[in-house]
């Protein structure tokens, strides 16, 4: 221990929103934990889907097959598993509620929650979660499991460039430290979560993180339910609203030229076809979250209008 000089990043002493589950650095490195502990031999996953998770099965020897999600978000998948067989299930925007249900239907799953980051674990159901999703922080997941392995700490100083220089710049500025930032976590291993994010995480005032963005997202949908062709339920803590328009690359361009960034998800998925295409180029992911007012809000409402 070093005693006195200057001072660093002072500590906080708040609590994270999830301490007693295991916090790892990405949630990619949550499902390489997963498949080593549940001796996982084939993961079937969602084609709509960012490609970090099929990767992850490519690096851990873990064999994967790609099904079908519904207009509802939901899986169409209908057959029965084998022994060392999962489906991996993604929450798209908070908008799957019923997990426990999934759960008795298909027995061995993986609730991947990185979009719903306040929609608690259910009992018995191996759920993952993104830190960096919801919160400015270098790195940090969550995994809700009675599986949990000892793993060395992470270390983030080195990737706070994108962070502080969007706080005293502008998102352009930083974009390219961003994006390479992102891109380093291809390859890197598990590790528990660093110092600095958990640090970060003990400053956070969930609740009224959750509700601004409750308050953002309610207002979303109020001015645009009516063009909105997606029948959406109403998340805890939304992650992002939801917006289905024909042409929606387009639009997202024209949004974009406007200093509105709206993001892709995932351009691999349009090469599926299929509903993975559909809503890879048509849903319009708009921000609803903890930064933004009703001003901010009615912004993005106008210009969306602005384009239909």
């Amino acid at each position: 221990m070093e005693i006195g000089g200057y001072f660093g990043l002072e500590k906080f002493m708040g609590s994270e929103y999830y301490p007693k589950l295991f916090a790892l650095n990405t949630g990619r490195n949550a499902l390489a934990c997963l498949i080593h502990a549940k001796c996982i031999k084939k993961l079937y996953i969602p084609s709509y889907l960012c490609d970090a998770v099929f990767k992850v099965c490519e690096r851990e020897g873990c064999s994967y097959e790609f099904y079908e999600i519904g207009k509802d978000f939901r899986p169409r998948f209908e057959r029965n598993l084998d022994d060392g067989e999962w489906i991996y299930i993604v929450n798209y925007f908070g908008q799957i509620l019923d997990e426990k249900e999934l759960k008795e239907r298909y027995g061995q799953i993986i609730f991947d929650n990185a979009q719903a980051f306040f929609q608690e674990p259910a009992e018995g159901i191996n759920t993952i979660y993104s830190c960096r999703k919801f919160f400015g922080v270098p790195d940090g997941a969550y995994l809700a499991s009675e599986d949990t392995p000892e793993l060395p700490r992470d270390i983030s100083k080195d990737r706070m460039t994108h962070i502080l220089g969007r706080y005293e710049g502008t998102a352009s500025e930083y974009y390219m430290d961003f994006n390479n930032n992102d891109e380093s976590f291809y390859n890197l291993i598990p590790k528990s979560m660093s110092r600095l994010s958990h640090n970060i995480l003990r400053a956070i005032d969930y609740k009224r993180v959750k509700e601004k963005r409750e308050e953002n997202f309610s207002f979303l949908h109020e001015q645009l339910k009516n063009e909105n062709r997606l029948s959406i339920l109403r998340p805890v803590g939304p992650y992002m609203y939801p917006f289905y328009i024909e042409d929606g690359l387009e639009v997202k361009r024209k949004l974009i030229a406007k200093d509105i960034y709206i993001p892709t998800l995932w351009p691999q998925a349009i090469a599926f076809g299929g509903i993975a295409k559909d809503y890879s180029e048509n849903i319009l992911p708009l921000p609803c979250d903890q930064r933004y007012s009703f001003l901010e809000m009615q912004t993005v409402v106008d210009a969306v209008h602005d384009f239909l």
